[in-house]
């Protein structure tokens, strides 16, 4: 099913450059491939030196994300990437994995009475708040967003009292003046164009007035493959990233939105079912870890074309081009894939 998304995302990226499968469609698949190797490579590692290493890990990917700001490159308004061996990577996308990772052994080594303890809030607030706040002032608010929300729920995922999200949340909604005023003159324009994107048709509500138009006129069956007015007559922005479910609903209509979205109901499922399986926790939070990173990337993203939430710049993953949105989803799977081959293993360094 992966392998499935990956040639779907490959053959609409070819009909986004209009038949120009070097543009875009080309740089897809071979990144994709690269990548699949090291998915194999990583189900293979011995998971108790993935175990080890977690903390470790992350305080890596840790300095990479913060290096962004010493060494970043700046681009589409914002300071997301930094040039390694000459290819431009985004660590905010990285180290999705590590804070997975890094909560997973969290919880792992602790007992689960002691889950409901307050002090033991601090150290997994830590690992989500400190990747937040450098992420939110690259500025990057769709990423920072899915970080604290996948973050929250591999809290929620281990066991921490509900009562205490809603305590959190009350927090957030009065602190919403402070985190108004802290946001870009840019991304707050985006949030009043999501409520009424019609009062600036030819500015911040641009985007989501198109993608609409395209989704629906893609009617029941679409309007064929490499048939997209919109896409081709340059109507609908960044159609080879965030705005590719859009391509794929007007070419391919309510059908084909809905065969994407159950491809990828299924290979959360899939996930779910292997943490199920596993009998170590470390394990058992990561498979969950990485099913609902993938269910948020996927919610978020077609939230965002539907006009269901603001415009915040969320890839679908596997099928958008990017290449560190795909490395850190091939990774994960890879991950997933290991706790499959190793859900019988009854203990990790010691601990059960």
């Amino acid at each position: 099913m992966v392998i499935l998304l990956a040639l779907i995302g490959t053959a609409s990226l070819y009909s986004a450059s209009a038949g120009n499968f070097d543009l875009w469609a080309k740089k897809h698949i071979i990144r994709f491939t690269i990548s699949l190797i090291l998915l194999f490579l990583i189900s293979l590692i011995d998971i108790k030196y993935v175990y080890k290493y977690s903390y470790i890990l992350f305080f890596l990917t840790l300095l990479l994300l913060f290096s962004v700001e010493i060494f970043g490159i700046f681009g589409k308004g914002a300071t997301r990437w930094i040039q390694v061996f000459g290819v431009s990577i985004q660590p905010s996308e990285i180290i999705k994995i590590s804070i997975i990772l890094a909560l997973a052994k969290f919880y792992h080594d602790l007992r689960f009475d002691r889950i409901g303890y307050i002090h033991n809030l601090f150290f997994p607030m830590i690992i989500i708040i400190i990747p937040f706040i450098l992420i939110v002032i690259q500025p990057d608010l769709g990423t920072s967003l899915s970080i604290f929300i996948l973050g929250v729920s591999i809290m929620f995922i281990a066991g921490v009292k509900i009562w205490k999200f809603v305590v959190g949340l009350l927090i957030m909604v009065i602190s919403y003046p402070f985190f108004w005023n802290s946001i870009k003159p840019y991304q707050q324009k985006r949030i009043l164009s999501f409520l009424n994107p019609e009062s600036d048709p030819l500015g911040q509500g641009y985007q989501l007035i198109q993608s609409k138009i395209a989704l629906g006129s893609g009617s029941l069956t679409g309007k064929g493959f490499l048939e997209g007015t919109q896409s081709y007559l340059e109507f609908l922005p960044e159609k080879q990233t965030d705005f590719i479910f859009t391509l794929i609903g007007e070419e391919f209509g309510f059908i084909g939105t809905i065969f994407i979205i159950i491809l990828f109901l299924f290979v959360i499922t899939i996930c779910f079912y292997i943490s199920i399986k596993s009998s170590h926790i470390f394990g058992r939070i990561i498979a969950l870890g990485v099913g609902s990173n993938l269910f948020i990337y996927v919610i978020l993203n077609i939230s965002m074309v539907s006009g269901l939430m603001p415009v915040v710049g969320i890839p679908l993953p596997l099928i958008s081009y990017g290449g560190t949105v795909m490395l850190s989803i091939i990774i994960s799977i890879g991950m997933v894939l290991n706790i499959e081959l190793n859900h019988n293993l009854k203990k990790l360094s010691g601990h059960a």
